[in-house]
């Protein structure tokens, strides 16, 4: 009983059910439904993250993930600023120094969910959304 009253206390939101990775997860689907083969998710270092690492053929793309209920203040794709781009930047150039000569071509993907409570998930895809900053 104390462990049921201590699960219908708790104040902690399960992390797999945030909108954010609700989020990733939408998103992850529809690059799978493009074709694209998923390679990892949350590929995390020191310097920061990228959300989904995929092919696209032959193409390494390195995709951000930006969920928001609404777009009234900004659009999702629009947090991908300057110094976001330069971080993703250099966490990709981590990545890609596992790959031997020559390199496989990469591009920066942007994947914008527009979730508003109790609504389907409205998904927008920038394709080579920026460009490599180093």
């Amino acid at each position: 009983m104390l462990s049921w009253l201590k699960k219908m206390l708790a104040t902690e939101i399960d992390p797999q059910d945030t909108l954010g990775a609700r989020g990733e997860n939408a998103a992850a689907k529809y690059l799978r439904e493009l074709g694209y083969r998923i390679i990892t998710r949350n590929f995390k270092v020191e310097m920061g993250e990228i959300d989904i690492i995929a092919r696209d053929g032959p193409t390494l793309v390195f995709v951000e993930v930006k969920t928001r209920v609404d777009d009234s203040i900004a659009t999702p794709e629009a947090q991908v600023n300057e110094p976001k781009q330069h971080q993703i930047t250099k966490v990709a150039k981590l990545y890609m120094s596992r790959y031997g000569s020559p390199r496989p071509p990469a591009r920066f993907d942007v994947v914008s969910v527009l979730w508003p409570p109790g609504r389907a998930p409205q998904i927008k895809h920038l394709i080579d959304a920026f460009a490599a900053t180093f």
